[in-house]
């Protein structure tokens, strides 16, 4: 599934579309956060007139593994929110970037899109993250190699 070259991203793995006709952005989750949670169960979004700050939670999505908070990638005011999406979250797996948007929004400041990630950096970033993930399986493992006979 190839992720959209006109949108933006952020490293909480949400998406950003920006209509700039419309001065409104529509907002989802990367297939990478679907892919990570797993099994979803159940997805919590607010109300259509609420605002939203950049970098604070907007809701919840829940899998078997655990609950996540979905962080606003920009400041501004609900203008609608999928309300599809809570009865059917297979959509996130299939369509994370057409039909699995959660919510959109009449962005306050749409300068705020400047600090988020093109494609490419957001896929270098995830190649990043998992060479990071590595690194630290490796050390935690030689940690486990220790053992009593080490320290006598």
């Amino acid at each position: 599934m190839a992720r959209p070259e006109d949108y933006k991203y952020s490293e909480s793995h949400e998406w950003i579309k920006y209509n700039e006709k419309k001065k409104e952005a529509t907002i989802g989750i990367t297939d990478y956060a679907v892919k990570q949670l797993a099994d979803l169960v159940h997805i919590d979004l607010p109300k259509v007139g609420d605002s939203v700050e950049q970098g604070a939670p907007f809701g919840e999505i829940e899998s078997v593994k655990t609950v996540a908070d979905l962080i606003t990638p920009l400041t501004g005011k609900i203008i609608e929110v999928n309300k599809d999406i809570g009865g059917d979250l297979d959509t996130l797996k299939e369509e994370p970037f057409e039909d699995g948007w959660l919510i959109k929004i009449k962005p306050s400041d749409p300068a705020e899109l400047e600090s988020l990630m093109t494609k490419k950096e957001y896929e270098e970033f995830l190649e990043s993250s998992e060479e990071d993930e590595e690194d630290e399986k490796k050390t935690k493992e030689k940690d486990e190699d220790v053992d009593e006979d080490d320290f006598v």
